[in-house]
């Protein structure tokens, strides 16, 4: 008798057949002999709907005491998914009890809106897999020593279902999505682009970093961790299924490094279209300038992504970094108000109309060229780049929004991912 999580997503989780599905499909592992720990993320749309809400009521809703109380809004759509499921699974003659996070408990810090676990206790959990029954745990959310409900941000509830069977020690987690497993890029935008049916958790972690959605990044980085095996695969095959075939399809993400894959020089295309660039112009060229910069934006709370300082000019240089476009405004304003000052700088301006393209493979740590190839395949689309990061294996340029699309196409044909022959669309396979 193994141990298994399953995690489902909204789209999953979006209407009361969805719902019944998702309950036939677990009963069918738990009458395999399997111990089934479950985490639904909230119906599809509903935690937009409760956000809208709070919007609705309090447009500017920043301060720390405002932050606590989105997250009291947000954790209730996972509260009905998983006692609707719960109740779905006892119409199917299974034993089930559904649990918030606060109830196993599944602490965290109090970085409200984007809190991260810290711990979790699960005397009560295994008491209930012992007695046979099948438990459903609230993703997305937990419990600050404070004792308030906090949420995990956008896709938490992955990084829920991974730390529940990181914690737990679980045979494998399977991430059930709206998609089969996890794709060279976008197929919405190159239809050409092929499923991977392993992919390396270094590659795994680049992608998810770089905007692919399939999985969050502190999911990948907690499966890194503590070594939990993760499949993702789709919620939309019937349920019936071979549980055999089912527990073999989508993708993968292994901890090593096989033949196959060394064979891949990019295994896969990333874009992300929330960014937004700021651009601190003027600065003194002098030691601890960059700390003096980055530091405020740190005490704000602000992730920062692709940092490029400019050569110096009669001793003034210039700053810029790139973050989440829903902290653009708000880092605009603290620059402006607070570093412009400090350091004198002569102008503080940013674009939120750019997007970040990266170029991801283990290949890459042996093969030379593969950034110049990159470079020359946008600008023969009269693509320019405004920023360059890169990595043992990901290449990341910054570019005009306008262009990522067209950037993402050439890219994918370029490295022969759209050619199921090619070394890159064979990773795995």
């Amino acid at each position: 008798m193994a141990l298994i999580v399953h995690k489902y997503g909204g789209t999953s989780m979006g209407s009361p057949e969805r719902i019944r599905n998702v309950a036939k499909r677990v009963a069918k592992w738990h009458r395999a002999g399997h111990q089934m720990v479950v985490v639904p993320s909230a119906m599809s749309g509903e935690t937009n709907r409760l956000l809208g809400l709070a919007k609705e009521v309090s447009p500017a809703a920043q301060t720390p005491q405002m932050l606590r109380e989105l997250d009291m809004i947000a954790s209730t759509g996972e509260q009905v998914s998983v006692g609707l499921l719960a109740l779905a699974l006892q119409a199917e003659g299974l034993d089930a009890v559904s649990y918030s996070g606060w109830q196993v408990p599944v602490r965290t810090d109090a970085s409200y809106t984007k809190a991260r676990i810290e711990s979790i206790d699960d005397r009560r959990v295994r008491g209930d897999l012992s007695a046979g029954k099948v438990v459903v745990i609230t993703g997305f959310q937990g419990m600050d020593d404070a004792q308030n409900i906090t949420t995990l941000g956008r896709g938490g509830s992955d990084t829920s279902a991974v730390a529940i069977a990181a914690a737990m020690k679980a045979a494998e987690c399977l991430i059930y999505t709206d998609v089969d497993g996890v794709y060279t890029t976008d197929p919405r935008i190159v239809p050409e682009a092929k499923r991977l049916h392993t992919i390396c958790f270094e590659e795994m972690l680049e992608m998810a970093s770089l905007g692919s959605k399939v999985l969050q990044i502190r999911s990948v980085e907690f499966a890194g961790k503590y070594r939990v095996p993760l499949r993702v695969l789709s919620s939309f095959t019937p349920w019936d299924i071979n549980i055999d075939e089912e527990a073999k399809s989508g993708t993968l993400i292994t901890f090593e490094e096989d033949e196959n894959m060394e064979q891949a020089v990019v295994s896969g295309i990333a874009f992300n279209r929330d960014e937004a660039k700021v651009t601190v112009m003027g600065v003194p060229d002098k030691p601890g300038i960059a700390s003096q910069i980055l530091g405020a934006v740190a005490d704000a709370n602000i992730d920062v992504d692709v940092i490029i300082q400019n050569v110096s000019n009669d001793g003034k240089t210039d700053f810029s970094f790139t973050v989440h476009r829903n902290d653009y405004q708000r880092t605009l304003d603290l620059l402006k108000t607070q570093v412009q000052p400090a350091t004198n700088a002569a102008q503080v301006v940013g674009d939120n109309k750019i997007c970040k393209v990266s170029i991801v493979g283990i290949g890459m740590r042996s093969h030379v060229g593969v950034a110049s190839k990159m470079f020359r395949s946008l600008s023969e689309e009269g693509i320019n780049i405004q920023m360059i990061s890169t990595s043992e294996i990901k290449t990341s340029v910054v570019i005009d929004e306008k262009y990522m699309e067209l950037a993402v196409r050439a890219l994918h044909k370029a490295f022969d991912l759209d050619d199921p022959n090619a070394a890159g669309a064979k990773i795995g396979s």
